[in-house]
């Protein structure tokens, strides 16, 4: 029977792939517009993946609907706490404890900013994760209780399992999805080039080997989880020579990378590999620090400033970019801020969509 998609978020959500669920959500805003559980979901979601932003807003239009939801105040706590705020954050904790006298979580924080609440150890706590325990319990993650199971029947079972663990190896490589159609056929890969170059110019031009390599090899990163890597292949095909079905399919495999988060973006592209040559990076995810200038939010909700390159004192300052939100991140404009955006172009300039942000909290 089919799921809905609020349902398969919460089963991404245990699972800790926060990015997919927001994008899987995000998709049905229309559909879901006015509900409570969708709001929720979206907002402990982006909470989980350092979008604060986001989180805030989420939550504030879950407010609207229902007030006295403990999962929505701890949520709302968890970003106070973030910020230092503890008083503000104790307000709610206790009125989480009126509700529901026997919440762990509420009583956890409550302990924990009696104990260890000043500024410093919130500050580490929010820089090494910590923080994230008293955030609104999304449950056991079944891929950990499946990697305890596991050894246990090995140990029942010796042989009969240790077949059945080397077909799960492989699974995971798989697993994202099934990209048996979009494997190349044996003429695709014999006329891998387009045969009339003469009609327009191409960025890149390779031999029907090389074409073949690069769709491999981002059919393989995207296997691996390294959707960078893949989408650079795919840039490379996209701006060459490349046969106008094999196009189509990298257009396709494109289609199937995901949103990632702080902690699961890689190969990402330096500002000065950008800068020389954008082309390839379109469409890659970069986290790229430093601070903010020239910031400007709109009468529609939406934000942008320019993103000034380097490390925490600018002494090592590599250049400036745009960066566009559609929601104003909670952003402080005189501190070192790392934002997780998509390289884009637009009216023929590099710029960054916007997606989360993160910085550490200072008084």
């Amino acid at each position: 029977m089919a799921k809905d998609a609020l349902t398969l978020a919460q089963q991404d959500m245990r699972r800790r792939h926060f990015a997919t669920a927001i994008k899987r959500l995000e998709v049905r805003a229309d559909i879901y517009h006015g509900n409570f559980e969708y709001y929720l979901t979206l907002g402990i979601a982006c909470l989980y993946v350092g979008d604060v932003g986001a989180a805030s807003s989420y939550f504030q239009m879950a407010r609207r609907i229902k007030l006295t939801d403990t999962r929505l105040l701890l949520g709302q706590a968890a970003i106070f706490l973030r910020r230092g705020d503890t008083a503000r954050a104790l307000q709610y904790y206790l009125e989480i404890k009126d509700l529901d006298p026997l919440n762990k979580t509420a009583e956890q924080a409550i302990e924990f900013i009696r104990v260890h609440g000043n500024y410093d150890t919130i500050c580490r706590w929010v820089d090494t994760g910590r923080i994230e325990q008293f955030y609104p319990p999304i449950g056991v993650n079944p891929d950990k209780i499946m990697a305890l199971v596991l050894p246990v029947l090995a140990c029942l079972v010796g042989v009969v399992v240790a077949v059945t663990i080397f077909p799960r190896s492989h699974q995971y490589t798989d697993s994202r999805a099934d990209l048996s159609k979009l494997e190349l056929t044996a003429e695709e890969k014999s006329e891998a080039k387009e045969q009339n170059l003469s009609t327009q110019s191409y960025k890149f031009v390779y031999t029907n080997k090389e074409i073949t390599k690069k769709y491999n090899d981002a059919i393989q990163y995207f296997r691996n989880h390294r959707d960078n890597a893949a989408q650079i292949e795919i840039n490379y095909l996209l701006n060459s020579n490349a046969s106008l079905s094999i196009k189509q399919k990298a257009r396709t495999l494109m289609g199937y990378l995901e949103i990632p988060d702080f902690d699961s973006v890689r190969d990402v592209p330096s500002y000065s590999d950008v800068l020389n040559n954008y082309v390839p990076y379109l469409d890659c995810w970069v986290d790229w620090g430093g601070k903010v200038s020239n910031v400007n939010v709109y009468e529609n909700g939406s934000y942008s400033c320019d993103l000034l390159v380097g490390d925490d004192s600018l002494a090592h300052y590599e250049g400036s970019v745009n960066v566009k939100f559609d929601s104003e991140p909670v952003i402080d404009a005189s501190q070192f801020v790392r934002i997780l955006g998509k390289i884009v172009l637009e009216d023929g300039s590099v710029c960054l969509k916007g997606r989360a942000v993160y910085q550490k909290i200072y008084k």
